[in-house]
């Protein structure tokens, strides 16, 4: 059971941290956690935190000086004068339960995210049920192409930050905006990318009307001066912006009439490229060094973000050039047998079909896949997607379902997927087992993409690595 979010809001938590010398992180070690506490530590805070287990995340953190505890006891945290909290932990956190019993503020990941970025005057949240990750670091990219010097908060780690965050001197603030259990709705953009709505968090959201609304909500938050930039592709996001009262710019490959567009899309070598037209009129021509349609679309809103904030179009394109992928989105792991291994985020179908579509297009004799699902509620409410999504590869090993915050309850397995996939796919238990088989199968000219949103990358300590980057 997840802990809810707060929504004090901005000036509430100014008033409730205005006397604290410290701040207390549960569950520090998470990508945007642990970029909130450093950034907390900057600002002069004595920073502390806790989770279950050490990581390169929580050793980076300890050698700044924040203090990390790898249990969560009580104890830990009653020198602290405040606590915020991932919305992952339970209710019943002995931390979180005694931060309660001593009445210090308990804020959510989100809220707190939500009042630091108050301090920036450009404010760019990149949302959609999936990308965010993606066009959040290719933001990052153009605009430190463009020397804008942004501050950066993404729930992927990308090499050119050297890590999920980056502090830097400017109004440019860029984040991602998770939409789960809304807390999105607690931050404060004054302009809001939306690159995609359909169902996802089957576990939180119960219709497609529930969605649309969170969406539009969000979209409000940026007021009638602020700036929505909306995929033109998608009618799941016209609908959630039907009533939204600010300025929209849209992007899009199908909708000729949209104010960012890409035409004369080719991809030599599996790599996208075209031509950028704005407002009907050719701007810039790009050239992409990812894979898949997702990202020419990813590429867009970028574009279009960077562009509307005053990036030459020539310092763009050359951002997006550069952009190679953020860690755990189609990242380069090495070399076994000859074979390409790559491992991906993917967890939603309409992503893993995209992002495999992507790979067929480079010209391997075979493409393999692993995939873990994540969460049974998510596998079971969209089974049917799932089964279709691995139409371009060859082979499919689904691993066992990731549990997350979840137990059981529903009866199915990764081996129901497999079945569900047909002939193609295999179920099979346990990372040195898949390993074994791949071990035996993977040749020179094969790739294979190791999918999944819990642990599955822990398969590549079983694989026979002839390059390991």
């Amino acid at each position: 059971m997840s802990t809810p979010n707060t929504h004090f809001g901005a000036e509430n938590i100014h008033a409730m941290l205005k006397e604290c010398r410290s701040i207390y992180f549960i569950g520090i070690g998470g990508i945007n956690m642990s970029s909130l506490a450093h950034i907390s530590h900057l600002r002069g805070y004595r920073v502390g935190g806790s989770d279950r287990e050490k990581t390169v995340l929580t050793e980076r953190l300890a050698k700044t000086g924040i203090e990390v505890f790898y249990s969560h006891d009580a104890s830990n945290m009653e020198d602290y004068d405040a606590v915020v909290y991932t919305v992952a932990i339970s209710p019943e956190n002995p931390e979180y339960v005694r931060a309660n019993e001593r009445g210090i503020p308990c804020i959510s990941r989100a809220d707190y995210l939500g009042y630091l970025m108050l301090g920036y005057g450009n404010r760019i949240g990149v949302s959609g049920m999936h990308g965010k990750s993606t066009c959040t670091s290719m933001c990052a990219t153009v605009f430190m192409a463009g020397d804008a010097d942004p501050t950066v908060l993404s729930g992927a780690e990308l090499d050119a930050m050297g890590g999920a965050y980056r502090i830097g001197e400017s109004e440019n603030f860029i984040f991602e905006a998770c939409e789960y259990m809304d807390s999105f709705l607690d931050f404060n953009p004054s302009t809001a990318i939306i690159l995609n709505i359909e169902m996802d968090h089957v576990d939180y959201f119960k219709s497609m009307e529930q969605i649309y609304k969170s969406y539009s909500d969000f979209a409000a938050i940026t007021g009638e001066n602020g700036t929505v930039i909306a995929n033109a592709d998608d009618e799941n996001v016209a609908v959630a912006l039907a009533n939204y009262k600010g300025r929209i710019i849209t992007f899009g490959v199908l909708d000729g009439e949209a104010d960012y567009s890409a035409i004369n899309i080719r991809y030599p070598n599996g790599f996208a490229e075209f031509d950028v037209m704005h407002s009907g009129e050719f701007i810039c021509h790009v050239k992409l060094s990812v894979t898949g349609d997702h990202n020419v679309y990813n590429a867009l809103a970028a574009f279009a973000a960077g562009h509307i904030s005053g990036l030459e179009p020539e310092k763009i394109a050359e951002g997006l050039c550069a952009f190679r992928g953020a860690k755990r989105r189609m990242e380069f792991k090495g070399t076994v047998h000859g074979a390409l291994v790559f491992d991906d985020y993917g967890h939603h179908p309409t992503e893993v079909a995209s992002t495999l579509a992507g790979v067929a297009k480079r010209g391997a004799n075979r493409v393999f896949c692993v995939f873990q699902p994540h969460t049974f509620s998510r596998t079971y409410a969209l089974m049917s997607d799932f089964a279709k999504s691995f139409e371009a590869v060859d082979e499919v090993y689904i691993a066992d379902i990731y549990p997350a915050r979840e137990t059981d309850n529903l009866g199915i397995s990764g081996k129901t997927l497999a079945i569900r996939i047909g002939n193609k796919a295999e179920y099979i238990s346990g990372f040195e087992n898949i390993a074994r088989e791949l071990n035996s199968e993977l040749r020179e000219g094969d790739i294979l993409v190791v999918m999944g949103a819990g642990d599955i990358y822990k398969v590549f300590d079983y694989l026979e690595f002839d390059l390991l980057f």
